[in-house]
């Protein structure tokens, strides 16, 4: 509880400001949300120290593993996966802190993988990596539901990534992936519905997306020119996502959906402003049906969760932001037939849309949507300096141009704020 609270205190109570009793309550309320912050810094500390503990023990066994005959070597692979059930049994029988069964966990976690590398190796098992990520993350994800972790709920994020990574881009179509977030879904949801303020929610947010960002290209590995397309779709999908339900009523960096949704909508618009771009889609011929088959079911997704804004009335009056990967749909074919036209209205909408995110800012009196714009007004200007024939005199004319307009608007919006504070 803090010093300076915990002294006014006893003042609000003698000056009848408040009550003996509220002041109690006040001061329980503050006891227990420090006792809560310290707990959650003790599980984190406990998780780090179960994975440091795991590391070292598999060091050691290693500078000494060729020492050991077979029978040791077979008594080391089981004996942490031994030790790792017997500390989540008894963090389940004696229904021991969070703390016990994050640690415990993560212990087992790591457990289950280091006996299988070392089974494999002592018994020459053959095999590839991808099967052996495989065959640990089913493993062990029954226990995200047995202990209720957060950190086993990561790590199978994480390693459920890697191994599409290492299957899916040499060039495999990864679909246990799709599994593993199918069975980790249940978990997130539940976050989301009862914890969607929490902390490790907004974890949750951010590495989901991040996930599918990385590996949604490892489905597309034959055909490339596709990849762009799955792309912006699959940034349509995030940001609409991201105003949906609960996701709508939380900040910005905790809706790791949005965020990536806008920026990586932004990010590919510029990149197709270039006409290269649209060069490359020109020279497409044919396309695999799996691959074109995933794009469409992305298209579908996506348009579903927009209907479903549309129904409940999410969006905002004028926001182009979800619809941009339908334009981009059409111009992509389009760009089948020729690549000026789409260049030229990429970099429209990416004008339409910077304004677009003025205008919300302002409406909205958020300092960082409106630079927002006005950076993706910037990158716009840099992009055409770098295809374009302009002087140094006109290139250093709009820079400037654009410096001052980041200087006007947010004078302009500090004063409205400002004035809106005294008026109230």
């Amino acid at each position: 509880m803090h010093s300076k609270l915990k002294k006014e205190l006893p003042e609000l109570v003698k000056e009848g400001v408040i009550s003996q009793h509220i002041a109690s309550k006040i001061e329980n309320y503050y006891s227990l949300k420090q006792s809560t912050n310290s707990n959650r810094l003790f599980t984190v500390f406990g998780v780090l120290g179960s994975v440091l503990v795991g590391l070292g023990v598999i060091l050691i066994l290693a500078h000494n593993w060729d020492d050991f005959p077979k029978l040791i070597k077979t008594s080391f692979a089981f004996g942490p996966l031994i030790i790792g059930q017997l500390l989540v049994g008894f963090s389940i029988l004696k229904q021991k802190s969070k703390t016990w069964k994050e640690a415990s966990g993560v212990f087992l976690f790591f457990a289950v993988g280091a006996s299988m590398a070392m089974v494999s190796q002592i018994y020459n098992i053959p095999g590839n990596f991808s099967s052996y990520m495989l065959t640990w993350i089913l493993l062990c994800t029954p226990l995200i539901y047995l202990l209720k972790s957060h950190a086993l709920a990561l790590l199978h994020i994480l390693f459920a990534t890697i191994y599409a990574c290492e299957y899916g881009y040499s060039y495999n179509t990864p679909w246990m992936y799709l599994v593993f977030l199918f069975l980790l879904f249940p978990y997130y949801y539940n976050l989301l519905k009862h914890r969607f303020e929490a902390n490790i929610t907004s974890i949750f947010n951010w590495l989901m997306p991040l996930s599918l960002v990385i590996t949604l290209g490892a489905f597309i590995a034959k055909f490339d020119e596709l990849i762009f397309l799955s792309y912006i779709i699959l940034f349509g999908l995030f940001y609409n996502i991201g105003k949906l339900g609960v996701l709508e009523k939380l900040k910005l960096r905790q809706n790791g959906y949005l965020v990536l949704g806008s920026l990586g909508s932004i990010v590919l618009l510029l990149t197709a402003s270039f006409r290269w771009i649209w060069k490359d889609v020109l020279r497409i011929e044919h396309a695999f049906f799996s691959e074109s088959s995933l794009v469409v079911v992305l298209f579908i997704l996506t348009t579903i969760v927009l209907v479903q804004l549309i129904i409940k009335r999410r969006l905002e009056s004028f926001n182009l932001f979800h619809y941009v990967y339908i334009i981009m749909s059409v111009l992509f074919f389009v760009g089948l037939t020729d690549d000026v036209i789409p260049t030229v209205i990429t970099n429209i909408l990416l004008f339409v849309l910077a304004v677009n995110a003025i205008k919300i800012g302002t409406d909205k009196m958020h300092f960082g949507i409106l630079n927002y714009g006005l950076l993706i007004i910037a990158a716009l200007i840099f992009c055409r300096f770098l295809d374009t024939n302009m002087s140094f005199e006109v290139r250093g004319g709009l820079f400037v141009a654009v410096g001052v307009g980041f200087f006007i608007t947010n004078y302009i919006m500090l004063k409205k704020q400002n004035a809106k504070k005294i008026k109230h």
